[in-house]
């Protein structure tokens, strides 16, 4: 039984001892051809092997190892080498050579943060990293690089399990996508892996012979939790892509499925969308999606319109309604808290807007049309009897079961805290109700209610804005400006407030699509989002700033960054749109502000 495991090490000895030439993983490049597989077998041999140069190296326990690869089987190999040698991985996205500025902050940060002490990475990144070592800073260049994929295979034989792993050693340090200068490391030990591991194989119902696919990147936790490590724990075999070439071409995640017969993967809200955007009938014509049992959707807030899409357009292809799982969870508790329960209908709440901007819940029914709604979608029951509550921020007492209030999560595949940092390890991980004094807690700083035991997520307390005493939640209004004009850019916009004369007034800064850039009416594009901002969330929008594609500010999951729109905003830094020919005035170009 896998919850016999008390390490990820025992967990891939024992299958390098009893499946050792069952293949583990394979590489799809360009998300299509296969071009490199490991067995379990040669996994092991590969980890030990990198275990025992990082111990040549004087690397010791306990030592953080910065692991910077591509996507790809070098990075598992790397990531079980650093657990094999007590060393403390921490997965990061490597730095794009043509985006330094932009990529390396965030990395100094984690380097500094964690002191590390050690880069591991494959050769075709050191290559490409060397020729810009001008640009990298001294963190950087005075750090001792390892490239593994150079390690000789001889070196697995001396390797010795240290005698100091054991369930509560720190596995690796997760990094959150909070701001650049400050990144908080989620510490996870190997128990925490084990047993969120059964966990979700109970809840997304992984069996011995299920096959999986993933192109989440492996820097994320949900690429990696349960991307990587969960076929690991269920011995199946798993089919990796990048996410670029899911990006360009996401009808090759949906051809992976079809030709491999795949039972489970997952991806955020927005890969669904992709599908449906980015992939033509012709493309989709000899899909068959029937194999799949799990498609867990998670990582973002969940559309209602793209889940029922996505039905709608892939059910012809065999895709089963009750194969999407929406999900919720965060680093903190290692990966999830919620989803949906097996062969469970899809549950959407239709509350009323105007009493949820005032933290109430209040249904709905299909007769109500006139009431101005929103619609949110059940993330499930938390998982195998983790404890939740909903509770008011404020006063940290229990909620109405009628009102919103702040997520809070008991059980212990909770992660036992952030790295170095105190302060916020006692106040995110050890929270107590005030009446009750129940707890510890870990407080997500996401809001949300809970209706006959499931979970409804309405967004985070950090990005509410709220203009004269109600609460708008960003996502919502986001969803409304995109949806105003044909040219704005999917999923590629922020809403925030700013103060202005001692009031709270709402920004939208929103993408333009590239092939509209050139001849847009701007005033006609600002208009229809004042328009549709007011009659649906009945708020004056303060400014509006139309910006180029590809420029507003993500985190490296593809997160927008409302934070640093906000202060890119204030400091005049955001790549505003000129206006092209026959597009209205300039100043109505830069930024459109209200009174």
């Amino acid at each position: 039984n896998e919850q016999e495991f008390s390490t990820l090490i025992d967990l891939l000895q024992y299958r390098s001892l009893n499946q050792s030439d069952r293949r583990a993983y394979t590489f799809l490049q360009n998300g299509e051809k296969e071009i490199d597989s490991l067995s379990y077998k040669e996994l092991d041999e590969k980890a030990r092997a990198i275990a025992v140069e990082l111990q040549k190296q004087q690397v010791g326990n306990k030592e953080r190892a910065l692991l910077l690869y591509p996507q790809g089987l070098e990075f598992i190999a790397a990531l079980f080498g650093c657990l094999y040698a007590g060393v403390v991985a921490i997965p990061a996205p490597p730095p794009d050579p043509i985006r330094l500025k932009r990529t390396l902050p965030r990395l100094e940060a984690i380097v500094k943060d964690a002191q590390a002490s050690v880069i591991l990475t494959d050769f075709s990144k050191y290559s490409q990293l060397q020729e810009t070592t001008s640009q990298l800073s001294s963190e950087f260049r005075n750090i001792k690089w390892i490239v593994s994929d150079k390690i000789s295979h001889q070196l697995a034989q001396e390797w010795q399990k240290p005698t100091d792993i054991n369930s509560e050693t720190l596995a690796y340090l997760q990094y959150t996508s909070g701001s650049t200068s400050t990144p908080k490391g989620v510490m996870l030990t190997h128990q925490n892996l084990i047993h969120h591991s059964s966990y979700i194989k109970e809840a997304w119902g992984y069996t011995s012979d299920s096959i999986a696919t993933t192109w989440v990147p492996h820097f994320h936790d949900y690429g990696l939790v349960d991307g990587l490590i969960q076929p690991l724990y269920s011995g199946i075999p798993c089919y990796v892509m990048s996410p670029i070439a899911f990006y360009m071409r996401p009808i090759r995640w949906l051809q992976t499925i079809s030709r491999y017969r795949v039972t489970h993967t997952q991806g955020p809200n927005f890969a669904y969308e992709h599908c449906l955007r980015r992939t033509t009938s012709e493309q989709r014509a000899n899909l068959d999606l029937s194999s799949l049992r799990t498609a867990s959707n998670g990582a973002e807030p969940i559309r209602k319109e793209t889940l029922e899409k996505f039905i709608a357009t892939f059910e012809p292809y065999g895709f089963r309604r009750d194969a999407l799982y929406p999900a919720y969870g965060l680093a903190e508790a290692t990966l999830l808290v919620s989803t949906k329960k097996h062969g469970q209908e899809l549950n959407i709440y239709t509350v009323e807007a105007e009493a949820l901007e005032k933290n109430k819940v209040v249904k709905i029914s299909q007769q109500e049309k006139d009431k101005v709604v929103r619609t949110v979608v059940s993330c499930g029951p938390p998982i195998c009897g983790m404890t939740v509550a909903i509770v008011n921020p404020n006063t940290l007492t229990k909620c109405q079961p009628d009102e919103v209030g702040e997520i809070w999560v008991c059980d212990p595949s909770m992660a036992v805290g952030y790295w170095n940092r105190l302060e916020e390890t006692e106040k995110t991980f050890h929270a107590y109700l005030a009446e009750s004094g129940e707890g510890p807690f870990m407080r997500t700083g996401d809001l949300g209610f809970l209706q006959e035991g499931e979970l409804y997520i309405t967004g985070r307390i950090k990005d509410v804005i709220i203009i004269r005493g109600r609460n708008h939640y960003p996502q919502d209004i986001e969803l409304t400006v995109e949806q105003s004009h044909q040219s704005l850019r999917y999923s590629h916009g922020a809403a925030f407030g700013v103060e202005v004369k001692v009031e709270e007034r709402l920004i939208v800064v929103q993408e333009v699509e590239r092939s509209y850039q050139k001849h847009l009416d701007i005033d006609e594009v600002v208009g229809n989002i004042r328009e549709a901002v007011r009659d649906e969330h009945d708020i004056q929008v303060y400014s509006v700033v139309l910006i180029k594609a590809g420029s507003i500010p993500k985190t490296s999951s593809g997160k927008i960054q409302r934070s640093a729109c906000r202060v890119k905003f204030w400091e005049g830094t955001l790549e505003i749109l000129e206006a092209g020919e026959g597009a209205g005035n300039k100043s109505s170009a830069a930024i459109a502000t209200g009174n």
